[in-house]
């Protein structure tokens, strides 16, 4: 099952000429969960390889313009190409307000729209994961989000299998499935008998803006992915903690104190570049990235490999830069 992360906007506050408002899409098999929805998002959309699909869910991490005015002008577009299938949008308490305000801005649409308010604490059941909400450092009504994979059946021991007589076939996926067999001679084989210990599922973890948190620590232990807002440099730590932000060295100092893999800084200041606030990063850190919008982070399976940036990963072939034959 493919897991990958699609940066669709990167800047804090303000648009920049290379960077939007946030927006953040995890891809899952064919699951589409678009996590913010800052100005520009649905062409940010059409820009990329991925498209403007028809989102089934929209989750909010918190209600500050950045964040969410993309929305109304997605929800339109939608509507005028009359989409019938209901969408569902997650947000902190104050969504159905929210909603009720920007109903003035998009009008009627052609398609039901579920609001649900979420809480920290809240898990939302996935076929083969769940999306986790938790409490962030940005006042009141903000939460992050985790996808976090549930654990996987251990390694199958086709050498074990064969010497227990179990045929090639349905028999082994249900061994792998947890159901047990009976073979040939009347023996049942368990699973237990040719798996091997259960392995851990994959987990990415967005809060947000927030400033450094205890409870993203905790969550976030042993994470493939966490994705950090960065929107300070050291340079400016003192407003970083009054605005209840994180500057980059906040930021890997929660992805070391919780080992994840990978840390991904996103949010990034319009005073900002990103390599400055790359390297400060690094040095409390060294496995961060600072990705621009339409680039991708693939997130495989542990044993298969580390998480892999995929610059521009997003961006249609024909808007790729080429290169061309040197004169002769």
């Amino acid at each position: 099952m493919d897991l990958d992360v699609v940066f669709l906007g990167t800047s804090a506050s303000a648009p920049t000429a290379r960077r939007s408002p946030s927006a953040l899409l995890i891809r899952r098999g064919g699951d589409r969960m678009l996590f913010d929805c800052g100005e520009g998002t649905q062409r940010q959309l059409l820009r990329s390889t991925v498209g403007l699909v028809d989102l089934e869910e929209i989750f909010l991490t918190h209600f500050h313009a950045d964040h969410y005015l993309g929305l109304p002008g997605m929800l339109k577009t939608f509507s005028l190409r009359a989409r019938e299938e209901p969408l569902t949008i997650y947000g902190p308490p104050g969504l159905r307000a929210l909603f009720d305000a920007l109903g003035r801005i998009f009008g009627r649409l052609t398609y039901p729209v579920e609001l649900v308010e979420v809480r920290g604490g809240d898990a939302l059941a996935r076929d083969g994961y769940r999306v986790l909400v938790f409490p962030v450092e940005h006042g009141q009504s903000a939460v992050g989000y985790a996808v976090a994979e549930d654990e996987r059946p251990g390694e199958f021991d086709v050498a074990t299998a064969n010497a227990l007589g179990v045929p090639a076939g349905p028999e082994r996926g249900a061994l792998q499935r947890g159901e047990s067999v009976v073979v040939a001679d009347g023996r049942t084989v368990t699973p237990a008998d040719v798996l091997g210990p259960t392995r851990p599922g994959r987990t990415v973890v967005y809060p947000g803006d927030t400033g450094p948190s205890d409870v993203i620590r905790a969550l976030a232990a042993g994470a493939d992915l966490l994705v950090h807002e960065a929107t300070f440099g050291d340079d400016e730590r003192d407003r970083a903690a009054e605005t209840q932000h994180s500057t980059a060295r906040g930021a890997a100092e929660v992805a070391r104190d919780a080992g994840v893999r990978l840390l991904a800084l996103t949010h990034i200041s319009p005073r900002y570049f990103g390599p400055e606030l790359l390297r400060e990063a690094r040095e409390v850190f060294e496995p961060t990235l600072a990705p621009r919008d339409f680039d991708i982070i693939e997130v495989p399976h542990a044993e298969r490999g580390e998480p892999i940036l995929l610059k521009g990963g997003a961006v249609p072939e024909r808007a790729q830069p080429q290169e061309t034959a040197p004169a002769t």
